[in-house]
């Protein structure tokens, strides 16, 4: 029953989701599941929040290797959740006053701390990518000679220099490449090539949701069923 029972809830849930887009009586249904949906994932919240202090508490107990970010990942997980629910008695305020709105502690924390450290962790993976991108654009096949000419192209010419280059060297009489990328490259290939990855992308998505809510896939229940 412990399968069967998740089982049918996800069918259930799923069906009444798609129905209602076509049923307007059962819009409410659509609401309220979507209500219920919003409470489990609150408490899911909350066990994960118990969970990372549990686990991070265990390995700061026996000092494991590299507990010292494991102490101040729990300490700005509790600094965090005290400012946003518990600041308002410490700093009252005013009539209406929320403690996470411009101005008071945790907006400064989340403005000055967490925005530049987030900047800085997705600064660092432009030097993965470089990593990746000359992996893969050596020209070891036809394909991969003509992604390495469109990035390098793309590279030089969405660029002020690229166009000055272009011209300077007396090319500018052929055609403005400014507009050329513009609108048959970003315009064109690029788009056509987005919609197919979006369109592939979507019918992988219903396949997956279907074989979910028919319970064909039972992988998220664990087990590996």
């Amino acid at each position: 029953m412990k399968r069967e029972i998740p089982v049918a809830i996800v069918f259930v849930s799923g069906v009444v989701m798609i129905v209602q887009f076509y049923v307007g009586s059962l819009n409410f249904l659509g609401d309220l599941f979507a209500k219920w949906g919003q409470v489990i994932v609150a408490f899911a919240y909350v066990l994960g929040a118990a969970s990372l202090i549990v686990v991070n508490g265990h390995k700061i107990q026996r000092l494991a290797p590299g507990w010292t970010y494991n102490l101040v990942l729990l300490i700005s997980l509790l600094i965090t959740l005290y400012l946003g629910l518990f600041s308002h008695l410490l700093w009252p305020g005013y009539p209406g006053h929320k403690p996470i709105e411009e101005g008071t502690v945790w907006s400064w924390l989340f403005q000055y701390i967490f925005t530049p450290l987030s900047s800085t962790m997705f600064s660092l993976l432009a030097f993965y990518m470089a990593s990746a991108a000359f992996r893969a654009f050596r020209a070891r096949s036809t394909e991969s000679t003509l992604l390495l000419a469109t990035a390098l192209f793309m590279m030089v010419f969405r660029v002020p220099l690229g166009e000055l280059l272009w011209n300077g060297a007396g090319l500018y009489h052929l055609v403005d490449v400014g507009w050329f990328i513009d609108t048959f490259v970003m315009g064109g290939f690029n788009t056509a090539g987005q919609r197919a990855v979006l369109l592939g992308a979507s019918i992988g998505l219903i396949s997956v949701s279907l074989k979910i809510i028919l319970g064909i896939e039972r992988s998220y229940l664990g087990g590996g069923d």
